[in-house]
């Protein structure tokens, strides 16, 4: 049976019905024959609504209301309350279960039917898709999340999600780029992810974003600002993008490693990119997006190309790592003669 208190009489205790209390306890007592408290009087409302929370009592022999202390009243309209909640939830979890099952069968039903590729439009019904195709992932989830740092609430809702697919028996394994080290919620999100089984590791860069389930059905980006998804299902499509992953897979360095020779690589693996995006000319906006960094960061890794090559711009610098190379070539040229 659903509480006759609601958001509205909490208001009104919060407003006029709390001050009118405050008054009664102040002076010990409210004359009932205020005329405020009269049908269409100030206090009308606010009066019926402590009388029926029992705040306050008539007094048939002074005629005045009484203050109660509310301790002795709050049990009465919370613990109902409380009870109705715990119930809500617990319905509004079978009914989730319920649309939970009817989507796997849906999704079953559609596969060898449907088109090899469908096309999800729009953040939020990306996010109920992968939510809904990750529910249902029963042996494995591989995911390539690139361009560094991620939103916290976005880890938020990844974590409660991937925790119950790894507490499935899901095996589960993530690719980030080296920069995603340097954010704290990334690596509190990682720190959770491995205690439960999942495996993480980082590159220098890789493919875009992709997630495979169970080997089944892949989801790519179906444009640049992410609002367009691509769902493939096709065998060998799917394969193909298993086939990369795995090789990038085999070349990433475990996250939780952080003795000096892995952040020594890593720092490594950072130069070499940058030398590279620089030596092929890309923008510095494009260079950081595919170092996984800002653009003043990426700046910050030019200046220290320059400075450790002991050049002031970036044509000596291009230059200077010309002759370096040259000079590199040339010996590994005598040494293998």
């Amino acid at each position: 049976m659903a509480s006759r208190f609601g958001p509205d009489e909490r208001k009104l205790l919060e407003s006029a019905a709390g001050r009118l209390y405050s008054n009664a306890a102040t002076h010990g007592r409210l004359p009932a024959a205020d005329p405020r408290f009269e049908e269409d009087g100030e206090f009308h409302d606010a009066l019926d609504l402590l009388l029926e929370l029992g705040l306050l009592v008539h007094d048939g022999v002074s005629g005045h209301y009484l203050p109660v202390d509310p301790a002795s009243v709050q049990n009465r309209v919370v613990v109902p309350l409380s009870r109705e909640g715990a119930d809500l939830l617990n319905e509004s979890a079978e009914w989730a279960e319920a649309f939970s099952d009817l989507g796997q069968a849906y999704r079953r039903a559609t596969t060898s039917t449907s088109a090899p590729i469908t096309e999800i439009r729009g953040l939020p019904q990306i996010d109920n898709y992968l939510k809904a195709l990750v529910s249902d992932c029963r042996t494995e989830l591989l995911t390539a999340q690139p361009y560094g740092r991620r939103p916290a609430e976005d880890l938020a809702r990844a974590e409660n999600r991937d925790l119950r697919a790894l507490d499935r028996g899901v095996r589960m394994r993530t690719l980030y780029q080296h920069s995603a080290r340097q954010s704290p919620a990334t690596r509190e999100y990682v720190a959770e992810i491995t205690a439960h089984g999942g495996e993480v590791r980082t590159l220098d860069e890789f493919f875009k974003r992709l997630i495979i389930v169970d080997r089944d059905v892949a989801v790519i980006p179906g444009s640049e600002d992410h609002h367009t998804a691509l769902a493939l299902r096709d065998k060998s499509v799917v394969a193909y993008l298993v086939d990369i992953f795995e090789r990038s897979w085999e070349r990433g360095r475990p996250f939780t490693a952080h003795d000096g020779r892995s952040e020594k690589s890593i720092a490594s693996d950072v130069r070499a990119m940058t030398i590279r995006l620089l030596v092929e000319g890309h923008s510095d906006p494009a260079s950081a997006k595919r170092l996984g960094v800002s653009t003043r960061t990426y700046a910050g890794y030019i200046a220290s190309l320059k400075e450790e090559y002991a050049v002031q711009t970036r044509f000596q610098l291009g230059h200077a790592m010309g002759r370096a190379d040259a000079h590199e070539e040339k010996r590994d040229k005598f040494e293998d003669f």
